[in-house]
């Protein structure tokens, strides 16, 4: 730093701690110091090698509606909603980790939490609205109106591609969303998506009216009608995108890629192990990892079955431990089946909502939204596992130690994934960093 630089610096931080700078000097300035402490804090962590992470695929498992951290992960003492006594729903249980327990109806996940992390110390601060609070924890981002930002599963896919010609870099088991898109990045890092497990991707299941003949006769037509498009067409990304699109979902559509959604091919002890429909999704996510798939997110209680799903508002609190039984199973045996299958070393598996909830129960007996302190599960990927990371208050409503914001989070994903979370992506010619200030959790990396 030379002495310029220096002076111009330390005027700036002077300012800003005077009335002068807040009356005098304004927005601009305050705006313009905030630019130089992103740059001293860019500059500073470039002084710490990134860590680089040994993983090559990613499953997020997506507990919509928000899930109680105190009634899974970080287990407090124990409530009464009808005694307006605050805390935990249910007992805990001991684990593989030692000194850490979970909520009793994790049973299935408790004795090999040694193949996982807990990170109790999430934090952002949306509230009030759902659809804001998922698309932070998809993006890192605020939401503005000048920008729409990727979300983790399109950055992976930018960053890395798919690991086979025969399979896409993302597929969402869910519905289609802006959130979970490909933002500034355009469609080349969008996801597939499909909503029933054993039909596949809506779309390329060719009708049973058209043969091999007769699709053929299609694909050849399609690609005359594309060549004289381009011919006559001025150039542009948008056009190569679209060319690019129609070319993946035709190689998509055929046999390779198409039976990856037979789980009739699967042992009916490992399907049942899976459990329902959830289950069944997250064994369909170890097939998509198996042929090539890079990121995959799945979402749980995707239909909410149970009419509330993890927005446990009023009575939906009577429901909750249907919902944590199911994701016990199906996560339980993921890992376990990954690891049979020497795949989890290699895929990190996250396990995140958009928020967490308080440990006062409401008029109705249900819990409001928390999103000072919540956690997080990151399970496999190669990283340092068996760690508790960070610690809340005896209610879980505050973090006593080692915050992790949603870009600490995100830098973690995309380190352990062999991306640098502190390069720039761009939208247009403007450059936007992968993630907004994120450092990684250190801690679980070698």
């Amino acid at each position: 730093m030379n002495a310029f630089e220096s002076t111009r610096r330390d005027f700036l931080r002077q300012a800003s701690l005077t009335g002068l700078a807040a009356s005098a000097l304004g927005t601009p300035w305050q705006q313009l110091l905030a630019s130089e402490q992103h740059a001293d804090k860019k500059h500073g962590a470039k002084k710490l090698p990134m860590p680089v992470g040994k993983a090559e695929h990613c499953i997020m498992i997506w507990l919509g509606g928000g899930s109680c951290h105190i009634d899974t992960w970080d287990p407090k003492r124990k409530g009464d909603p009808k005694a307006k006594k605050a805390g935990s729903y249910y007992d805990s249980i001991p684990t593989a980790i030692e000194g850490t327990e979970v909520c009793e109806h994790l049973s299935k996940c408790a004795p090999i939490l040694d193949r996982f992390n807990i990170v109790r110390s999430v934090h952002h601060e949306v509230i009030d609205e759902h659809a804001a609070a998922t698309n932070r924890m998809h993006t890192g981002r605020p939401t503005t109106g000048t920008i729409t930002y990727p979300s983790v599963g399109s950055v992976v896919a930018h960053q890395r591609g798919s690991a086979s010609e025969h399979a896409p870099a993302y597929v969402l088991i869910g519905y289609p969303n802006v959130t979970r898109g490909p933002g500034f990045l355009g469609s080349q890092a969008g996801y597939i998506y499909l909503t029933d497990t054993s039909a596949g991707p809506s779309g390329f299941t060719r009708s049973s009216r058209v043969n091999q003949s007769r699709q053929d006769r299609r694909e050849r037509l399609l690609t005359k009608m594309r060549a004289e498009f381009r011919q006559k067409s001025v150039g542009g990304q948008t056009i190569q995108d679209y060319d690019q699109s129609v070319a993946e979902a035709l190689r998509l559509s055929g046999p390779e890629f198409m039976k990856v959604f037979q789980l009739d091919n699967e042992k009916s002890d490992l399907r049942n192990s899976y459990g329902g429909e959830f289950g069944q999704r997250c064994l369909l996510s170890r097939r998509l990892i198996q042929s090539g798939v890079r990121f995959i997110e799945v979402s749980h209680n995707l239909n909410f079955v149970n009419g509330t799903g993890w927005d446990t508002h009023n009575d939906g609190q009577l429901n909750q431990h249907l919902l944590i039984k199911e994701l016990d199973s199906a996560l339980s045996t993921l890992v376990l089946d990954l690891e049979k299958n020497k795949l989890l070393d290699k895929t990190l598996i996250v396990v995140a909502s958009e928020f967490g909830r308080p440990a006062k129960f409401d008029s109705g007996g249900g819990r409001g939204h928390q999103s000072k302190a919540f956690s997080v599960v990151l399970a496999g990927g190669g990283l340092q596992n068996g760690k508790t990371i960070g610690v809340t208050n005896e209610l879980g409503e505050a973090i006593v130690s080692r915050p992790v914001s949603v870009p600490d989070l995100h830098a973690t994903i995309y380190a352990s994934l062999g991306i640098d979370p502190s390069e720039e992506l761009f939208a247009g010619d403007r450059p936007v960093p992968i993630t907004d200030m994120g450092d990684p959790v250190r801690e679980l990396f070698s």
